[in-house]
């Protein structure tokens, strides 16, 4: 096994509910796709009105600040105005990203979205969907990574310096298919900024546990999929899997979890290579330094770098290599990597991220372990509620709270147990 990951060793990132990186806008519910274990309800809702929009980012613009702007679904790209939303998120100073199946993009949208300020885009792209453009072949992540670079080259030939990112769900059976895309990222790492891995939760992971809505026990009205079979996942396991093709990665940074401190719920590795050749990550102190620096310059915390920085590695490991001693290892194997091609040394140096999200965790007592200073906060009539979870706001009202199964207790039980602590409180 790689080495156990070690929070003290890392940088915790300074994101907060009120200061952070990335706020998460629904533009509808609606999709063009039907992705196992989707917890969006596209029979409720629709298409939200600008003027909800407008109001959304409102309560953002007076609740939070931040970098970038995730818009999302459903799918945003059925949206009819998604033009307009895109301009209307540039016009009050957020960079639009958008997280997409990629299935409505076209040439000509996509030349529209850039006009209208677009930053980037996250496709989500994995073998959960169901896709059309999927041959029905494939049968591992590898298989789909002619669509991710499909989408990657529409950005790259239409200009204008658009950041491009990938989702990708991972469960136990997706696992050791992980490295597939890890590697085709890497020799794509010119149109290719970032992968996110992100570690797939459903209800019927967790049969211990029973579900309430303010005291009352309830049946949980999701259906469970073969996709979820298996070991719940965490961003150990992915790191170890991709220690396997590259020994030498090092995550820098993480968001921990609301009850678990030691977990890492959001955990950054940034490469440092040119194509397939890795010459190191950054470390914890070059990403405190970088978004320190960015917050006193521009007032916000870093989220998506711009692809223009993203290529000024080499410049950027000159620079922190008098400061910090992990990017002048990284400099000192660049300079020998390329001693006998000494012509490499005038080709670019490529910053690359890779993020694994550990999403909700259910600790031995019920507790969920939520991300502390979750980057996907949306907005629900006038409030903010974490994004994964706003299914049980519209469905109860509240979140559910979660309990250890105890067969013996009924209903009224549990009711009665709930009042009785309610008035010892009082």
């Amino acid at each position: 096994m790689s080495k156990k990951l070690n929070p003290k060793e890392l940088y915790r990132l300074p994101w907060s509910l009120t200061d952070n990186g990335i706020s998460w806008l629904e533009v509808t519910t609606k999709c063009n796709l039907h992705c196992k274990g989707c917890y969006r309800d596209q029979t409720k809702d629709g298409h939200k009105t600008l003027e909800k929009i407008q109001e959304d980012l409102d309560v953002f613009k007076a609740k939070r600040n931040s970098d970038c702007m995730s818009i999302a679904g459903g799918d945003p790209l059925v949206h009819p105005q998604i033009v307009e939303i895109v301009k209307m998120i540039k016009d009050m100073g957020w960079k639009p990203i958008l997280n997409t199946n990629g299935i409505a993009l076209t040439h000509e949208l996509l030349e529209q979205l850039k006009e209208a300020g677009v930053f980037g885009f996250t496709f989500h792209v994995d073998l959960s969907q169901g896709r059309p453009d999927a041959p029905a072949s494939a049968k591992t992540e590898g298989d789909l990574n002619f669509i991710r670079e499909k989408y990657a080259r529409m950005l790259a030939n239409v200009g204008g310096n658009i950041a491009c990112s990938f989702n990708q769900t991972v469960t136990e059976k997706t696992l050791n298919q992980l490295p597939e895309v890890y590697e085709w990222a890497l020799r794509n790492v010119d149109i290719v900024h970032s992968i996110v891995y992100i570690l797939y939760r459903e209800p019927g992971m967790c049969p211990q546990f029973d579900n309430f809505v303010n005291g009352k026990k309830i049946v949980m009205p999701y259906e469970n999929t073969d996709w979820g079979d298996g070991k719940i996942l965490k961003a150990q396991d992915a790191v170890d899997m991709i220690r396997t093709i590259e020994p030498t990665y090092e995550p820098s940074a993480y968001l921990n979890g609301t009850c678990d401190p030691d977990s890492m719920k959001w955990l950054l590795g940034v490469r440092v290579g040119q194509g397939d050749k890795t010459y190191g990550f950054v470390s914890p102190k070059f990403q405190k330094i970088v978004q320190h620096v960015f917050h006193i310059v521009k007032g916000k915390w870093l989220s998506y770098a711009s692809p223009s920085v993203s290529v000024a590695g080499k410049i950027t490991m000159i620079l922190f290599s008098l400061v910090d001693k992990e990017m002048r290892k990284t400099l000192v194997n660049f300079l020998k990597s390329n001693i006998t091609t000494p012509w490499n040394l005038f080709r670019k140096v490529s910053f690359q991220g890779f993020m694994v999200i550990q999403p909700v965790d259910f600790l031995e007592d019920g507790r969920q372990n939520m991300c502390d200073g979750c980057p996907d906060m949306t907005v629900h009539n006038g409030k903010l509620y974490w994004s994964c979870r706003l299914e049980e706001i519209k469905e109860y009202g509240t979140f559910l709270t979660t309990y250890p199964r105890q067969s013996e207790k009924t209903d009224s039980d549990v009711i009665q147990t709930s009042e009785e602590e309610t008035q010892r409180a009082q």
